[in-house]
């Protein structure tokens, strides 16, 4: 899977910039390596960008930078992506956006490799279990993907996460319980090309991140407290498709009163309950290590 694009090491995040039309706040991009790879790969990787940038959209000039293509290829290849409607642009500021046949094909796409169905009743019964919000969060590329909740049956209701919210590895507890399980190199790999922008941006230091990775690995799970909502616990554990490889994880969130140490020892059992049933239910799945690389 290419990445989106390469970060250096004092890089920060995908929001908003003036430079250049770019939607990116603060970023060192170094070009994507491209040059040498066919239409495909590169028409994809320009779809990947217009993902990321929504609704807004995002200029020619931008992807251009970002992948290091130059402008008239990069215009070449969105005037295919127009003609066969996987891509338009936007009258008032002529940026480029995803369009309606991307949009056709991913509702195809989620009939046959959709993971929320085969989690979908873990979930159920790991939010009444908890009486606690549950998150399903999926591993892409370097970021945590929310892709369902199941909010739970508890009158204080904790929502911490959007369906379709992303958030670096290692900063939630879902997306810690992922990177702390992915084998030593990746790991590092992992760490080295998040970590600037979860400093930058949510002044959680290198060390602490380190540490925080060190104890999820210890207790097979992540617990974080206060880092991204204040008053807030959350706790995740990872789970592996039929090949072993990460997936992704389950998270349980609730206000920090009811995360007490006997409480939190319940949950760690249910989610070990959950992640179970739901690496044996992905065996049954041939799509699943496909699902991993979307």
């Amino acid at each position: 899977m290419l990445p989106l694009f390469r970060r250096r090491a004092s890089t920060v995040s995908i929001i908003s910039i003036q430079r250049k039309s770019f939607e990116i706040i603060g970023m060192s991009l170094a070009p994507l390596p491209l040059d040498h790879e066919g239409p495909i790969a590169r028409g994809a990787a320009l779809l990947r960008l217009m993902a990321t940038a929504g609704r807004r959209g995002m200029a020619l000039t931008a992807m251009s930078d970002i992948t290091g293509l130059p402008n008239s290829t990069v215009h070449r290849l969105l005037a295919q992506l127009v003609r066969q409607r996987l891509a338009v642009q936007l009258d008032a500021s002529r940026r480029y956006a995803i369009g309606p046949l991307a949009y056709e094909l991913g509702l195809s796409a989620a009939q046959q490799f959709d993971v929320r169905q085969v989690c979908r009743p873990a979930m159920e019964k790991l939010a009444t279990d908890t009486a606690e919000t549950v998150y399903l969060v999926q591993r892409s590329g370097l970021e945590a993907v929310c892709i369902d909740l199941v909010p739970g049956p508890s009158a204080v209701r904790v929502l911490t996460l959007q369906v379709g919210s992303r958030r670096p590895l290692g900063l939630g507890a879902g997306g810690l319980a992922i990177l702390a399980t992915l084998d030593d190199d990746e790991r590092e790999d992992v760490f080295s090309r998040v970590m600037g922008q979860i400093e930058s941006e949510w002044r959680f230091a290198p060390q602490e991140l380190r540490e925080s990775m060190a104890r999820a690995r210890l207790a097979h799970d992540a617990v974080i407290r206060n880092r991204i909502t204040p008053g807030v616990t959350a706790m995740g554990r990872s789970f592996k498709d039929s090949l072993g490889q990460v997936l992704g994880a389950v998270t349980v969130a609730g206000v920090n009163a009811r995360m007490t140490e006997s409480r939190m020892s319940q949950h760690r059992q249910h989610l070990l309950a959950a992640t179970r049933a739901i690496e044996k239910a992905l065996r049954g799945q041939q799509w699943a290590r496909y699902a991993s690389d979307v």
